[in-house]
């Protein structure tokens, strides 16, 4: 297995491995913002965005191969905004039903945040739907439930379900002016990993 940081021409190249890997996952039943059936034009499509935002700065991108084959995800989403640069959010962790319980999740949830440690961020948030298998991934790997909200966003079936915000800090902690961050820019395409 290879996790690696992706450019945008690199999504690009992937996006209907990445709209697989996506229906998949939203016919297997994770809650990631989409409702099945997932048709896989509109997979691409969403993809396709994300490379727009890759490119942009806007987004980093972590993939998992298994040869050829696309077998995760993950990604981290960079604000913009100058007060909260030191932050990320964690977005849309996505292992294959094939690849699962050999360590794929934490192998590019460990990717991402290793790569924004070294980019100066300090704080990661989340959410994920509460009681999912991702709950304890999360848990495991040191990150703090900070609280859950109710009919927060449908399943893939439809039913409002609840959600739980996590957080990490990571990296080294920064001193309360933001702005002096050792001159590094967090919220562009800095990240690396």
């Amino acid at each position: 297995m290879i996790v690696s940081r992706v450019d945008e021409d690199r999504l690009t190249a992937q996006l209907a491995e990445l709209a697989g890997l996506l229906t998949d996952t939203v016919a297997g039943g994770a809650s990631i913002g989409f409702l099945a059936p997932l048709d896989h034009a509109e997979a691409v499509a969403w993809w396709r965005e994300r490379a727009a935002a890759v490119a942009a700065g806007k987004l980093a991108v972590w993939v998992a191969h298994e040869g050829e084959r696309v077998t995760g995800t993950v990604s981290l989403a960079l604000p913009d905004k100058p007060n909260s640069r030191h932050r990320a959010e964690l977005v849309k962790l996505m292992v294959a039903h094939e690849a699962r319980g050999r360590g794929l999740g934490r192998s590019l949830l460990t990717a991402a945040e290793e790569s924004a440690a070294a980019t100066g961020i300090t704080l990661l948030h989340l959410d994920t739907e509460t009681d999912s298998p991702a709950e304890h991934l999360y848990r495991s790997a040191g990150w703090t439930r900070a609280g859950a909200i109710p009919d927060y966003a449908a399943d893939p079936g439809g039913t409002l379900r609840p959600t739980t915000l996590y957080y990490k800090q990571i990296g080294k902690r920064i001193d309360k002016q933001v702005g002096k961050q050792a001159g590094k820019q967090v919220g562009g395409a800095a990240v690396t990993g």
